[in-house]
């Protein structure tokens, strides 16, 4: 089993609390991409990551004094994102990191697809970016097949709790062989709709994932004992391949 989650914009450098235990897989792409953003002016790259003229500046720097190889932070420490902060890995024991390194797989823009302990640094480029790079219009052509095909390598089932925006770079790829289990945090809505609201969503997602490192988890039948933050499975709403957990009006 496999845990996609999505990565998260903001990151930081800490090279003292955990060591990386690899370089990421898909280095030699990642490679061609900082040579891509590299060539764009700083006009350029503020078109293409949509942010403020200090995020620019910030990653301008970054871009110019970026070593792929030197100075690298575990991705899992790295992240610092509202998925990350209920996750809270930096409390875990050595078993639940041991956990996380063999089920969770993090998608990233930059690094196509990464374990908890490759070593990163900190960068800006979102999978949705269009970055043209080696003839292709943007990320998810430059990625093409080959993240889907790293996974179906790993895994004969995939929980999804990544974003549409991540999870549509893997999972269209995917053989039939790999299962798919999609995970919804939501609320239902008087017509019968289920709606997700953002940070909600990603305060679950992460939460979900501490809860099966600290539980072992390793079948899909399990998630649905997930009871957290005021969600609770749903049977109604969901099937084989989706589960639905449900907000209580109450609350946490």
């Amino acid at each position: 089993m496999k845990i996609l989650i999505s990565p998260a914009k903001k990151m930081r450098t800490d090279t003292d609390t955990l060591s990386p235990q690899a370089l990421p897989a898909f280095l030699p792409e990642t490679e061609r991409l900082l040579s891509a953003l590299r060539s764009l002016s700083r006009q350029e790259l503020k078109q293409l990551w949509r942010c403020s003229d200090a995020i620019t500046d910030l990653n301008v720097e970054r871009l110019a004094r970026m070593e792929l190889g030197k100075g690298l932070t575990p991705a899992l420490l790295s992240y610092q994102g509202i998925q990350y902060q209920y996750m809270a890995p930096g409390v875990f024991e050595t078993g639940q990191f041991t956990y996380l390194q063999e089920h969770l797989r993090i998608l990233s823009g930059f690094y196509g697809m990464l374990r908890p302990f490759d070593g990163v640094t900190p960068y800006r480029l979102e999978m949705q970016a269009r970055l043209s790079v080696n003839g292709c219009p943007d990320l998810y052509a430059f990625w093409g097949d080959r993240l889907a095909r790293a996974l179906a390598g790993e895994a004969g089932l995939v929980v999804d709790l990544a974003s549409q925006e991540y999870s549509r770079a893997v999972l269209p790829h995917l053989p039939p062989s790999v299962e798919v289990l999609t995970c919804t945090f939501g609320e239902l809505r008087k017509d019968g709709r289920v709606v997700e609201k953002g940070t909600l969503c990603k305060m679950a997602r992460g939460q979900m994932v501490r809860w099966m490192a600290e539980r072992g988890v390793r079948r899909s039948e399990e998630l649905k004992d997930f009871q957290d933050l005021g969600y609770r499975y749903d049977a109604a709403h969901s099937g084989h391949d989706h589960y639905v957990f449900l907000k209580e009006k109450e609350g946490f």
